[in-house]
This record gives C-alpha cells, structure tokens and sequence, in this order.
C-alpha cells in the first residue's frame, strides 16, 4: 500500500462546556490476518486554554502527526495491537526465553501494573506523554525503585515492538522518573558480621563467613560449586545461582566474575572440605538429597534465631551484602574494585549498596580472619 499525499491533518473544536482542540488524520495499519487497511486517526490535542488560538492548535497536531510519522518517506503499514495484546506476544516469544527468576518478576510486573494501566491503549499510541503520565500514577503507590524497574521492562519490551513494526517512535527520550529515596536497607556492621560468623554452627559458619567477606549475592552464595574454590590462588569463581531451588546463570554478564578471598578463608574452606560430603551438583551447601539450599528456609530457621540470640537487628542474607559494600566504601577501596566484587555494572547500583555506618576502621579480612 503506498503512502499517501503529504498530510495536514484536520483540525476540529467539540465539546459545548469544556471545548477541546481534536485532530484528524490516516494511518496504514495490518490486520491480525495480515490484510492492510488504511484508518482515520481522531485524538484529543488539548483544550481551548491550552491552546486559545487555532494557529498554536495546528502546531499540536503538526507535531502529533511527525510523531505518528505518517509523512515519513520510509513510513511502512504497522500491524495494530493493544499494550495487552503485544505483551501476551512479548511473553511467549521473548520472555520465555530468559532466565526462570527473570520470568517471574516481570510477569508479575504486567500483571500488576503494566496491564491494568496501559493494557487497552494501542502500541502505536503509547506516546511520552501518556508514559509520563503512567509514570506520575504509579509514584504515587509504589517506590522510586520499582518505577524504575517498571519503565526498564516497558524499554525491553520496546525494543522488541520496533523490530516487529508494531511501533516507530520512541516515548523514553525525554522520560523524567523519580529521585531514588535514601536507601533504608538493613546492613550488619563489620562487628556484627563478625559475632555472627563466631557464633554460628557449620555449616552456617562458612556460608555467613563467605557472604561477608564476598558480598556475594545470597542465590551465588548458595550455588557455589567446589571445582570453583580456586583455593591455590586465594580466590572463588562465581559462575551460577540458585532460584527456587534450581540452578540458573548468575544475574548479568557482570555477575560472573572472580573474587579474592583472605588467606583466613582459605584455611577455613580447606578445613571445611574435609568434611564436606560430595553431592550430585558439586555444590559447597546442599541438602541430604544434593538438593539446593532454600535461601527463605536458612533465614528463618537459623539467621534470624541468631541473630535474636546475638541481639542484632533481623535481617536477610543482603544485609552481609550492604555491609560488604559499605566497609568498601569506608575503607575507599576503587570503584572499579567494587564494582567486580559486587558483581555489578553500574557505579550508581554500586554506590547505592553504601551506608553511613560508623565505627568501621578496620578490614572485613583482617577482622573475620581473627574468628
């Protein structure tokens, strides 16, 4: 189907209370069976006091119809579907290809958010403004963080849409989203870190001694595999994660990495592997049945009973992981250093895991290698 003639647009005045501004003009779309058919477009430009004079109304439909792109030389027919539509599309044809842990947090985004709010407007009529305004909504409920993790699955999900032809404008460029808040994690002190590795029974002694001098992820904590304690050269590879009790890559490409250990960690796993008893997976923690521990299983039945015991603050595993990253930060070591550690690829993340805890002078190595 070829392109029209170059289009104006028409613009038009409705309503007798509240007058708006509302313009006109023909799009190519695809039909679901594939046939092309050409539509005429209607939407709402403003009201007669946004725009008081016809010329500044005809200057929000030129605009609204560059968006639309109509006029383009490369414009192409696109097929037509609702935001819920595509996402179903989305989700058999590209998300099922990520990884389990990936699937079930941003199905449950769509379903709580994404679809509810942006399910029956079109992928083509999705534009910045209706994003901005999606995104001012759902400040209001939820945090700053999930907003952002809102607007990067909507960007993911974009991309895909685009190569498909289901959209051909991009509604992020000029996108504001909300200051992060201070962060309110839980994070132990290097004291704390220390009383809990003291007091803890094996095999919980080295996992907790691990996850604090690592700062290892507590999913990467629980899928160590033994051929991955490069013990002669003081350090452990980080190569998988355990979620729900199966075995998956690590996080990102950032996340499988090296990391150092103290020369006190390494007599302690060689200790430790002499009474370690082989499994099927190889793993450093497993249950009688080779199994994967339950990270939700070990924070209830034996973090928090000693963390009450020690009188410490109940938290999870992420806790060791903020405190690692903070005793970094105090002690300044280099953000690149940091960042390999942590596993991660961006420095704001990384600053993020940072807190203003006092009474951190000496190193997390030196201090657990004591115990």
């Amino acid at each position: 189907m070829a392109r029209r003639r170059y289009q104006n647009g028409q613009l038009l005045q409705k309503g007798k209370r509240r007058r708006t501004w509302v313009g006109r003009w023909r799009e190519d779309v695809i039909r679901p069976d594939g046939s092309k058919y050409r539509q005429r477009k209607s939407e709402v430009l403003g009201t007669l006091k946004e725009y008081p004079t016809r010329r500044l109304a005809e200057r929000a439909l030129e605009r609204r119809i560059a968006e639309a792109r109509v006029n383009s030389l490369d414009y192409r027919p696109s097929p037509v579907a609702k935001f819920e539509e595509f996402a179903g599309r989305w989700d058999l044809a590209v998300l099922s290809q990520h990884k389990p842990s990936t699937q079930s947090a941003d199905r449950s985004r769509m379903r709580k958010h994404l679809i509810p709010d942006l399910g029956e407007i079109l992928m083509k009529d999705l534009t910045a403004q209706r994003l901005q305004n999606f995104v001012a909504i759902k400040a209001r409920s939820i945090g700053p963080k999930s907003v952002k993790n809102l607007v990067a699955l909507l960007r993911m999900m974009w991309i895909q849409a685009n190569a498909w032809n289901y959209v051909q404008h991009d509604p992020f460029g000029s996108l504001v989203l909300p200051e992060l808040r201070p962060l309110n994690e839980p994070a132990f002190t290097i004291d704390e870190m220390k009383a809990i590795i003291v007091a803890a029974q094996e095999p919980y002694k080295t996992l907790y001694w691990i996850c604090a001098e690592m700062g290892d992820r507590s999913g990467e904590a629980l899928a160590l595999a033994v051929p991955n304690l490069l013990l002669e050269d003081a350090a452990i590879r980080i190569a998988q994660s355990v979620w729900h009790g199966k075995i998956q890559t690590v996080k990102s490409r950032k996340g499988n990495r090296i990391v150092e250990i103290s020369p006190q960690l390494v007599s302690h796993l060689r200790d430790y592997l002499r009474t370690w008893k082989p499994n099927r997976l190889n793993l450093l923690f497993a249950t009688n049945k080779g199994t994967p521990w339950d990270i939700d299983t070990v924070r209830k039945r034996r973090l928090h009973p000693l963390l009450d015991k020690l009188g410490i603050q109940r938290a999870g595993f992420h806790a060791f992981r903020h405190g690692n990253a903070t005793i970094m930060d105090q002690l300044r070591v280099p953000m690149a250093t940091r960042q390999n550690r942590l596993g991660q690829s961006d420095a704001r993340t990384t600053m993020g895991y940072t807190h203003a805890i006092v009474k951190m002078g000496a190193n997390l190595r030196r201090t657990s290698g004591s115990s």
